[in-house]
């Protein structure tokens, strides 16, 4: 590790990322520090996790050794503009923020700066997560190996080329909050039925649960596995026909390419710097 690891923004997703390096003990209190345009949010997180506060991005970027972008799209160029005075060769940045290239981030810092593009999903807080992983042309097998050392302990990780990080984006990325909207329904079905609504939640929960794990341990393909429990003329055919009349499955395969197609959107408004960089 390359000392300190600083995040810059401070929402969820960074929450998520700096709760797990502290509960797999791979980073110590001491060895974060975050930024944030909110002091109440540093107020909280220095509160619950007992890790240092910086007064600025600069000073943040300054002390890590590891440099977390997590901020929006939208405020990225502010962000690198203020940083990358500071984010020398031997320190690694690693941005969590969608639609943002490789290339854009590389064009506002020094020229052998190296970089690494992360998409994870908000599962990390409880070691399911996935995260999608693409490198900066400086950037080779040392980083990727640190950040398998930060991240990894939360769930998966994936190598992917950087022209389909907008897709990751859109599946595994977006992906939980359409899980949860699955949740949320299959749940209101179940208090229709009659369940409390505890127990419609915990019956739905484990039950996406339980067919996730099946698809990813039990090597087979979930058509394969949703055909093993739709017996001829049988409660889940029923089902399935109800879901296919309403169109579901094209509704999922549209959420996807519109979660992509604005994480695409997000990226055409950030062009890369075209003057001086730091020296």
């Amino acid at each position: 590790m390359r000392g300190k690891i600083g995040f810059i923004g401070a929402g969820m997703m960074a929450e998520a990322l700096l709760k797990g390096m502290l509960r797999e003990k791979v980073a110590a209190n001491e060895d974060i520090i975050v930024s944030d345009v909110i002091p109440e949010r540093l107020v909280s997180l220095q509160e619950t996790y007992g890790i240092a506060v910086g007064r600025d991005n600069r000073e943040t970027a300054a002390a890590a050794g590891t440099v977390f972008l997590s901020v929006k799209p939208q405020v990225m160029e502010k962000v690198l503009l203020e940083i990358s005075p500071v984010i020398t060769p031997d320190k690694l940045v690693v941005s969590i923020a969608a639609g943002i290239t490789t290339e854009y981030l590389e064009s506002y810092l020094r020229k052998n700066a190296r970089v690494v593009r992360l998409m994870p999903n908000t599962p990390c807080l409880v070691e399911e997560g996935i995260t999608a992983l693409c490198l900066g042309q400086n950037a080779g097998e040392a980083e990727v190996e640190e950040v398998k050392l930060l991240i990894g302990p939360m769930g998966k990780i994936i190598w992917t080329e950087e022209k389909l990080m907008d897709a990751v984006t859109g599946l595994s990325g977006s992906g939980p909050a359409f899980v949860f909207l699955l949740i949320e329904a299959m749940a209101d079905g179940g208090v229709l039925a009659g369940f409390s609504r505890d127990t419609a939640v915990l019956l739905a929960a484990q039950t996406c649960l339980g067919a996730a794990k099946m698809v990813l341990e039990l090597d087979e393909h979930p058509g394969r596995l949703r055909d093993m429990v739709t017996s001829p003329g049988g409660t889940a055919i029923a089902g399935i026909h109800a879901l296919e009349e309403s169109g579901v499955r094209a509704a999922l395969m549209n959420a996807v390419m519109t979660a992509t197609r604005r994480s695409q959107e997000l990226g055409t408004k950030n062009t890369p710097f075209q003057g001086d960089r730091p020296v």
